[in-house]
């Protein structure tokens, strides 16, 4: 018989079974006891050392002993946004059922490149809810991502082909035609920029719109920056507005920026990778509803449908536009699209860049199924409260600053107490090291931002295990540590 680390030994039922209600235990002891441990610690600098200088493995060791280590050294240590006082970043806890789909997927570990197997007609499935969701017609074609960077690019790489007016497929975008200029607000997300560059268009042809009092886009200075190019000779590309900027949460107006799209002929593309979401909310569900009239839009469930990362969402309204952007079939791949037969429909990896894709759909089917729509809507009502709550909380504290609009479920703030008046310096370095204080203290945790040349404190709120005492408690702590630093310096 083979030794049990060999790939190739067959293992028993039973063996399995065994080895995976280890699993289950530790991740439900994960899951059960996170409220109840620092929302951060540090991972340990001879650890660190360890995992970044070991040799590789030459021996195999038994599947139990490799779970004792993660156990030991992996499990302690976690990124922290499991927990209810966890508001860094955009990160949400995985639902659970989408962590036990996950296992579920890599069980069944199918390519979902094509073909006519389970994995295929779910992710169908789940497009078709995103699409009802969106408002897109039923001729709009999406893609399940790694997240919203490859969503924009996606999107964005889908627009350069319909717009560019040469074929870049073949050509380029160094056929000698007229500069492809684009349009992001300045408080668009950095990947845009990525994409930008990696689609060669070049982050000199970003055209950066200033933003309102409420981080907002401008619409009248995109459109007069649109005139500009065009009386320069420019072929103006297409408009990347946000739907919930990471910054401040700031939806720009959707409705404006899509008049200015057709009537200058631009791509609306809309980054809605945070919150697009809360169109399922009562109370954004008026102003995120054109988002029914991008031609794109980039969406995350891993965000704030709290699906385990990664899942991303790409959605194209014209699906033959994103086919005829990517599909490159060689011959033993080529189907004809039915929903019958060996091929099945028409195969992914013809809408994106991706040949192998893992079965990312299952988790965000099942979360879906598990929670519905209107349960979804409840949770990210909840999250838009309880960010209201800690705005009104900082507005009434005396030695608390609002920084920008409550907008979605993020609050952005900083100590401001009288005693150092104007002082801009001092007042960020004040709030650089109170944020560490509360970084590293692990009973809460907060990202941060620079607004109009300050340094803020910023939480968002996209975790359902979060309560209106976590957040009186996170007000406290802030008061109260900023109040320490400012006596010892």
């Amino acid at each position: 018989m083979e030794p049990e680390a060999s790939p190739r030994r067959t293992w028993s039922r039973e063996e399995i079974q065994r080895l995976g209600y280890r699993v289950v235990d530790l991740i439900a002891e994960h899951l059960s006891t996170m409220p109840h441990q620092p929302v951060f610690r540090s991972f340990p600098p001879d650890l660190a050392r360890n995992f970044l200088t070991g040799s590789a493995p030459v021996a195999g060791e038994e599947a139990t002993s490799v779970l004792e280590q993660f156990e030991a050294q992996v499990a302690p240590f976690p990124f922290g946004n499991g927990h209810p006082r966890f508001w860094g970043w955009v990160n949400s806890p995985p639902t659970v059922i989408g962590v036990l789909a996950e296992a579920l997927a890599a069980a069944m570990n199918p390519s979902c490149a094509g073909g006519n197997h389970a994995a295929i007609y779910v992710e169908h499935q789940v497009l078709n809810w995103f699409r009802q969701v969106l408002g897109f017609p039923p001729e709009s074609m999406g893609l399940l991502v790694s997240g919203g960077s490859m969503a924009n690019l996606i999107a964005l790489a889908v627009a350069r082909h319909v717009k560019a007016g040469v074929d870049v497929r073949a050509a380029g975008v160094q056929g000698g035609g007229p500069r492809l200029v684009l349009y992001v607000g300045e408080e668009g997300h950095s990947c845009l920029r990525k994409a930008v560059e990696l689609l060669g268009i070049g982050s000199d042809n970003i055209r950066t719109i200033p933003a309102d009092r409420r981080f907002r886009m401008r619409v009248p200075e995109l459109e007069a920056a649109i005139r500009r190019d065009l009386q320069a000779g420019h072929r103006p590309l297409a408009v990347a507005a946000s739907a919930g900027t990471v910054n401040t949460g700031a939806i720009d107006p959707l409705a404006e920026i899509a008049a200015v799209c057709r009537h200058y002929g631009l791509w609306f593309h809309v980054d809605g990778s945070y919150g697009a979401a809360a169109v399922l909310a009562e109370s954004y569900r008026a102003e995120l509803e054109p988002l029914g009239l991008a031609d794109s839009v980039a969406l995350d469930p891993h965000k704030w449908l709290y699906v385990p990362v990664e899942a991303g969402l790409t959605m194209i309204r014209d699906g033959a536009a994103m086919r005829d952007t990517f599909s490159l079939v060689p011959s033993y791949l080529r189907t004809d699209g039915s929903s019958t037969g060996v091929g099945g429909p028409t195969w992914f990896s013809e809408f994106g860049v991706q040949q192998t894709r893992g079965f990312r759909a299952l988790k965000v089917w099942m979360a879906l199924k598990h929670h519905g729509l209107e349960g979804y809507a409840r949770s990210i009502e909840e999250d838009v409260t309880l960010a209201r709550h800690l705005a009104d909380r900082v507005e009434a504290a005396p030695d608390l600053e609002l920084a920008a609009p409550q907008s979605l479920s993020i609050v952005c703030f900083r100590y401001a107490p009288a005693s150092l008046g104007d002082d801009a310096d001092r007042l960020a370095a004040l709030n650089r090291s109170l944020l560490e204080e509360v970084q590293l203290g692990g009973q809460a945790f907060l990202s941060s931002t620079v607004l109009n040349g300050h340094f803020v404190l910023r939480a968002c709120f996209v975790n359902p295990r979060t309560s209106r005492e976590d957040v009186d408690f996170l007000v406290d702590l802030v008061r109260a540590t900023g109040a320490r630093l400012v006596r010892e310096i």
